[in-house]
């Protein structure tokens, strides 16, 4: 797998020619792993979007996210990964994850 990263690695990879099997959610304190085959779909727009999945929605808010939906479609995101909170304050770059929360569905 390559890494590539509109602002910092740390917040969002994407892979090379293979599609990943799941989507790896990393937050501060707990990981998750979401099955591909369990995606519904992806909506928002640049400051917010939310990821649907069977038993999970993922909600990103930010900057500059829209980009973070075209790579969903096609299929190149393979991890998520929730910023500390020194990384929330850096301004630089035009993609910026400012937050990332899991929520089980029908909670």
């Amino acid at each position: 797998m390559s890494a590539a990263s509109v602002d910092n690695e740390y917040e969002w990879r994407t892979v090379g020619r293979e599609r990943p099997s799941g989507l790896e959610i990393v937050l501060l304190k707990r990981t998750y792993v979401l099955p591909r085959s369990q995606f519904l779909y992806a909506e928002g727009g640049d400051d917010e979007i939310r990821l649907v999945f069977a038993t999970h929605d993922v909600v990103v808010a930010g900057t500059g996210l829209s980009a973070i939906l075209t790579d969903l479609a096609e299929q190149r995101i393979a991890r998520l990964k929730e910023p500390t909170r020194a990384d929330r304050l850096d301004s630089s770059g035009t993609t910026r994850i400012r937050e990332l929360r899991v929520e089980k569905t029908g909670e």
